[in-house]
Parts: C-alpha cells; structure tokens; sequence
C-alpha cells in the first residue's frame, strides 16, 4: 500500500495530474469553442485522442531527463505527422489550426518540470497562465471573425457571369438561394450545356462552419 502511494505521489503522480489538467483544457477548446460551431464529430474524435497520444508520447520520450531536453522532442512529433500525413482528405485550415493547438497544449504540458517539490505550484500556475492565454485569445477569434462559409453551385445563366454583371449575378444567387453571398469565382464553363459551377463565399450561421465541399485547384480548373 505504501509503495501504491509513494508511487502516485512522486513524478508519476503529479504527470497523471497535469494530464487532467491537459485534458480539462482541451475539452473546453474542442468542445465549447470548435465542436459547438462546426458540429464536426469525426475531428473532435481526433483532436481527445491525439490529445492524449500525444501528452503520453512525449512524457516517455522525455525519461529521466524529463523537463530538461531540448524542445526537438516536441517539435519532432511535427515531422513525424508530416511525414505520415495524418489524414485521407485536405484538412481545412481551420481544423489544422486546432490540431496544431491541441499538440502544442500536449507536449507543454508533458514536458513541464517539476522535480523540486516548492516549484510545483509555480509550474502548474505557469500551465494554467498559458492555459486561459490559449483559451481567451480562441475564444476573442471564434466571436470576433466573421463566419464564412464556401458552396459550389451549378449555375444554369453563364451570361451572368461576365464582369460587369458582377451584381446581378449576386442578386439571382442571393434570391435563389437565400443565402448573403460576399463573393463569387467563376469555374469551368460548359457553353453547350449552357451551365457553370460557381464557388459561393457567403455568411454562414454558426452551425454551418466547414459545411462545404474542398476542391483541388487542378479540378477546380476543369469542373
């Protein structure tokens, strides 16, 4: 029993502690800030695990000399997702900004030094000033940006789309649409069918957040 509790009350203990406190962190991130616009539950199931993947990784990595190696151990783990390309499709930017974020929260928090026992308290009051850093400048960015989303539309009037009918081109799309449209780029066009596939920028509502569909340049040229 005795050796249970030296155990979970020596370096062990105290990285199972800022592990919660990682944890708690980024749950709020994921699912108070991006979850509760995007509604995208396949990247919230990827940001809590890489979350924990990544604290466990590095803690093991850091051994004995934990707190005191160079950050190339953190910044390692960037190459190392680079290189496996961590995902089947494009990923949109705003979904690798949080995925950036929730590693970065990770290895920080894995890799804070607490050997000295009167440091404690400064390191996790070190975390919990980075912590609300991260989650307030988040927070300023969700409510502050507007929020624009990207439709591609099948456009049946290619007349419309010449430069000077910039405007009614808008006008048609926002009164079919319903939609308040900021801008609009022209793809391919097919004159014998008498159709062009138009890439729609519009103000979206909150729930709409990556509601689109992800293009490459190469078929954006051709469709």
């Amino acid at each position: 029993m005795d050796y249970i509790l030296n155990f979970f009350s020596g370096d062990f203990g105290l990285a199972l502690l800022r592990f919660v406190v990682c944890m708690f962190v980024n749950w709020v991130i994921i699912d108070r800030l991006y979850y509760k616009k995007s509604r995208r539950r396949d990247f919230y199931f990827t940001f809590m695990l890489i979350s924990v993947a990544i604290f466990f990784l590095v803690y093991f990595m850091m051994g004995m000399d934990r707190g005191k190696a160079t950050m190339g151990v953190g910044l390692g783990l960037f190459g190392i997702f680079s290189i496996m390309r961590y995902r089947t499709d494009t990923m949109p930017v705003r979904e690798m900004t949080y995925l950036f974020i929730i590693i970065c929260l990770s290895v920080v928090h894995a890799m804070v030094d607490v050997e000295s026992t009167p440091d404690v308290l400064a390191d996790f009051l070190k975390l919990g000033i980075i912590d609300v850093i991260v989650l307030v400048a988040i927070s300023m960015c969700e409510r502050r940006l507007k929020i624009l989303s990207n439709k591609l539309i099948q456009y049946d009037r290619p007349e419309l789309c010449k430069p000077e009918n910039k405007e009614k081109l808008i006008a048609d799309l926002e009164e079919r649409t319903g939609l308040k449209i900021i801008k609009v780029e022209v793809g391919g066009i097919d004159f014998l069918k008498d159709s062009v596939v138009l890439r729609v920028t519009y103000d979206s509502k909150p729930n709409e957040v990556d509601n689109q569909f992800t293009v490459r340049k190469s078929q954006w040229r051709n469709v």
